[in-house]
């Protein structure tokens, strides 16, 4: 019954972290079956987005700290669709207002809310790291895998390759979470996967919902192709990077180097 009930509270806690994506799943799903009037879809999803921001905010469920890395990774992931639609990889073909070079602004919240997942999963689990390397080893990993979604284009795609040094830099990463005064650990290259995985299910969602599609999916819907986990394995790698980096920036006891354990950490044990 012990394991039931912390597996209860663990699913309750990423629920609640997960508030943000499941209001653009919702967004999604009733513009879909639901012809708003007044604005084109994609400017209706954006306005719900922005309302559903504001409201976490009112509401506390989010920090102002979150709010800013979310806005870094709402650029980021801008600045990613509009490269990969100006070279043809996925389209949002419904007409709006709110386009950018053909990519609509809500699509920098698809992004966004990977980030808020893992912000709100951060505070709520009481995350801890150890064993992380040098943060110019992390920045430089996180920039190159970056690098290779826009380069891949035009000199090949090295995912692998990036995916070999992850391993060799993480391999010693543990993260600690709580759930009621217990303490549990997992391997910090897992996590990266599991979330990726969970990522990749999500997309399947957003796609059959229209939010945007792939060149196979243009006459009829498709499951999207397992390869795409790797390439939201190392998308969430970035994410977590950079929450983590400007964690410890900040407070400077969410993550600890060479397998050594933070002062917060020590306290608690």
């Amino acid at each position: 019954m012990t394991f039931v009930r912390k597996l209860a509270v663990f699913t309750w806690l990423q629920a609640l972290s997960c508030v943000f994506p499941l209001i653009i799943f919702g967004a999604l799903a009733l513009t879909k079956v639901v012809a708003l009037p007044g604005l084109p879809r994609y400017d209706w999803i954006l306005l719900i987005c922005l309302l559903a921001q504001a409201a976490m905010m009112i509401t506390k469920l989010e920090t102002w700290d979150e709010l800013k890395v979310i806005c870094m990774f709402h650029v980021i992931g801008l600045g990613l669709e509009i490269f990969k639609v100006h070279m043809g990889s996925w389209a949002y073909p419904e007409a709006a207002w709110s386009k950018v070079f053909g990519v609509p602004l809500y699509s920098g919240f698809m992004y966004a809310s990977v980030a808020s997942y893992i912000c709100q999963a951060w505070r709520r689990l009481q995350l801890q790291i150890t064993g992380w390397p040098k943060s110019g080893y992390a920045v430089a990993i996180s920039a190159a895998i970056y690098l290779n979604f826009f380069t891949h284009h035009f000199i090949g795609d090295y995912r692998y390759i990036l995916m070999v040094l992850l391993f060799i830099v993480f391999l010693r990463c543990t993260v600690y979470f709580t759930l009621e005064e217990t303490t549990l650990r997992m391997p910090l290259l897992l996590s990266f996967l599991l979330i990726g995985f969970f990522v990749w299910i999500a997309e399947n969602v957003t796609t059959f919902f229209g939010a945007w599609k792939y060149p196979d999916q243009e006459d009829v819907w498709r499951m999207v192709h397992i390869g795409k986990i790797s390439s939201w394995f190392l998308l969430v790698v970035i994410s977590i990077i950079i929450v983590a980096q400007l964690k410890h920036v900040k407070m400077g006891s969410s993550i600890a180097p060479h397998g050594g354990r933070t002062k917060e950490w020590e306290s608690r044990t």
